[in-house]
């Protein structure tokens, strides 16, 4: 595989389907201690209002140069409305159906002398006549895009993600899953999955060596009727386990500031090179690096095509 290869990813159409979030940073100055209880008092003097969850996958592969579409359920809030806005001026064409019942998943982070002091999340789940509506919209764009990428927050948004996953393949296209959770059964027949090393070990158990890895991974891809499966190892790299057998590649040298969204970066970066034309073993090396470079920026970072390709 040649690592200079540039491939053309403006004319590779994406489309993320998966939970929305909305990431919220309040930045301030902490100068003493609560007389109330030992905790810093923050004075906020910043905020700042980023995608999160699957929204950012989508942002990912926009900023990489992709055409890139994003479905998801979100609440009928000023949170989900401020998530489209953030959405549609990075070019992504958003396909949002609102929920009145739900509240737009938000993570509202507290940042004082540069690291993160507490996280709220805000969230609950989606109803079921909503999730019906995501699908027959997916039935709608999925034959003009050349990859769909399934990202799992476990926040109820891809409750039908089984049937989503059928209609995919069924219509030729390549499908990547970022999973989450201890059951992948609802992931059958996917093109690949994507877990990490906390993730994959949910499901498959502990392994001594990389011997009894192999062959856990193996069987799992195979019983799940996957092509391939791609375990994310952080600073042990990457491992690809397909029918032709197991590739591995070493995480890239960069010093890790935030691991925050690496994970979104790399399935996004794997997601803009297969809907270019590249196959997964040639897409693997790239999406290493950009997990590197991510990794070294603070909070749910990006990577340009030009720092990918540089």
């Amino acid at each position: 595989m040649d690592l200079n290869l540039k491939p053309n990813l403006s004319q590779a159409k994406v489309l993320v389907v998966g939970d929305a979030m909305l990431d919220r940073y309040w930045y301030g100055a902490v100068e003493r201690i609560s007389p109330e209880a030992p905790v810093p008092v923050v004075k906020i003097n910043k905020r700042e209002d980023r995608v999160g969850g699957a929204a950012n996958v989508a942002y990912n592969a926009a900023i990489l140069g992709a055409k890139t579409s994003f479905l998801s359920v979100v609440g009928d809030d000023d949170a989900g409305r401020e998530l489209e806005v953030l959405m549609r001026s990075t070019g992504i064409a958003t396909h949002l159906t609102r929920d009145s019942k739900l509240e737009t998943t938000v993570k509202l982070r507290v940042i004082g002398r540069a690291q993160q002091l507490i996280r709220l999340d805000f969230e609950n789940t989606p109803e079921h006549d909503v999730l019906a509506a995501q699908t027959d919209a997916f039935k709608r764009l999925v034959s003009g895009h050349d990859a769909i990428l399934f990202s799992d927050y476990a926040k109820g948004g891809l409750a039908h993600v089984a049937e989503m996953i059928a209609l995919a393949r069924a219509a030729g296209k390549p499908v990547l899953v970022d999973p989450k959770g201890s059951d992948y059964v609802h992931y059958q027949g996917a093109t690949v999955i994507t877990p990490n090393r906390s993730e994959l070990q949910q499901v498959i158990g502990s392994w001594r060596d990389e011997d009894e890895l192999r062959i856990k991974a193996q069987n799992l891809r195979e019983s799940l009727k996957l092509e391939t499966l791609l375990f994310t190892r952080s600073e042990d790299g990457m491992s690809l386990y397909d029918a032709a057998g197991d590739l591995h590649v070493r995480a890239s040298a960069h010093e890790v500031f935030d691991v925050t969204g690496a994970g979104d970066t790399v399935i996004a970066t794997l997601a803009s090179l297969v809907a270019s034309g590249m196959s997964l073993r040639e897409a693997m090396p790239h999406a290493n690096r950009a997990g590197g470079i991510v990794v070294g920026k603070f909070g749910t970072a990006t990577v340009s095509y030009e720092e990918l390709f540089q």
